[in-house]
């Protein structure tokens, strides 16, 4: 007696998960399979980031700039007042003077100096600072206007007090190339 075996098509078997294709070591999951274009397993959007044509990352504006005077207001050094001395544009950080400072061992470069200890000021991200009026003593967020000169500048919302002006702006940029000047 002969027996007969009966063969059942895999299209009609339903697949599960991941398979592993033995001829080239790939893993393959269903969509791909079944020839379909849609993907079950799309980026998300907190994993992308923004890139221009040189792939480098979109860099977005921040609401400080140098010279302004912030409020810190979160992490370790919350509710202390400083200025703004530097800005990171590509991961929005900002230095400021005498907040964040974190101890730095140096080594000694010639030979028969001594190591140190120093105190460096650490970048903090841009979210923890809020611009800060020394004249009415309280913090708010930035608004943008043009006045009647047809000047575009930055003022503050609570106290209607203008932070661009041309004489600040002098100033902070006078500093800047004093600093610059001595090695």
């Amino acid at each position: 007696m002969a027996t007969m075996v009966v063969v059942q098509p895999v299209q009609s078997f339903k697949l599960e998960g991941l398979l592993s294709s033995s001829f080239s070591g790939l893993r393959l999951n269903n969509n791909q399979l079944c020839g379909s274009s849609s993907s079950s397993s799309q980026i998300k959007r907190w994993e992308r980031k923004d890139v221009k044509p040189n792939s480098l990352p979109v860099v977005k504006k921040l609401h400080v700039k140098v010279g302004d005077n912030v409020k810190v207001i979160g992490g370790a050094d919350k509710g202390k007042i400083s200025t703004v001395t530097r800005i990171y544009t590509h991961n929005s950080k900002v230095l400021l003077k005498d907040i964040n400072l974190k101890t730095k061992h140096v080594k000694g470069k010639a030979e028969g100096e001594i190591g140190q200890i120093v105190q460096v000021e650490a970048p903090v991200h841009s979210s923890n600072v809020m611009l800060y009026s020394k004249t009415a003593k309280v913090t708010s967020r930035v608004g943008h206007k043009v006045l009647e000169t047809g000047q575009k500048v930055r003022y503050l919302l609570k106290t209607g007090e203008i932070i661009d002006s041309a004489e600040e702006w002098k100033k902070v940029h006078k500093k800047d190339k004093k600093d610059a000047k001595r090695p």
